[in-house]
């Protein structure tokens, strides 16, 4: 057989066996997401109640708790609706981003949590900035613990 420098070029046969079976699947209600790891099903919880939690605490702040006066800042609370099916079907992007995004809202916490002059009362709107700020941080560690977990281990998702 003459060697080619361009044997790379060269057309490799056509296996006729079948397609090797994908990995098993993620997705909430397959076999594979009931025997799931307890830290991947636990992380996932944390970050879909985090989600959930900022939604619920943005809309009853802007709109009952302690309005603003303006009713669009309620719409802040969009950004986070897009996330939940991602978060839910465990797809490492979708946690990878949100784990971004959440520092946009602790910045708004932060902000309105210390925005009184020093020496001033907590009012209702600092106690919610805390609040906002406590589910920001829980979402961003479920969400960084669940993309660690799972890198570290994804031989053991990928050979399963």
């Amino acid at each position: 057989v003459p060697t080619s420098p361009h044997r790379h070029l060269r057309r490799r046969p056509v296996s006729t066996s079948p397609a090797p079976a994908p990995a098993a699947s993620l997705t909430p209600g397959t076999a594979a997401a009931t025997t799931l790891h307890p830290v991947v099903r636990s992380t996932r919880a944390l970050a879909v109640a985090g989600v959930l939690g900022l939604i619920a605490l943005g809309l009853a702040w802007e709109l009952w708790l302690a309005p603003t006066g303006s009713r669009f800042l309620a719409f802040k609370v969009l950004p986070l609706v897009l996330p939940l099916a991602g978060l839910l079907k465990m797809r490492l992007y979708t946690y990878r981003w949100v784990s971004l995004v959440v520092w946009l809202y602790f910045i708004e916490g932060t902000v309105r949590a210390t925005g009184l002059p020093s020496g001033a009362p907590l009012g209702t709107t600092e106690w919610l900035a805390w609040g906002e700020v406590a589910l920001c941080l829980l979402l961003f560690t479920a969400c960084t613990v669940h993309v660690r977990w799972r890198l570290k281990h994804r031989t053991l998702e990928e050979g399963a």
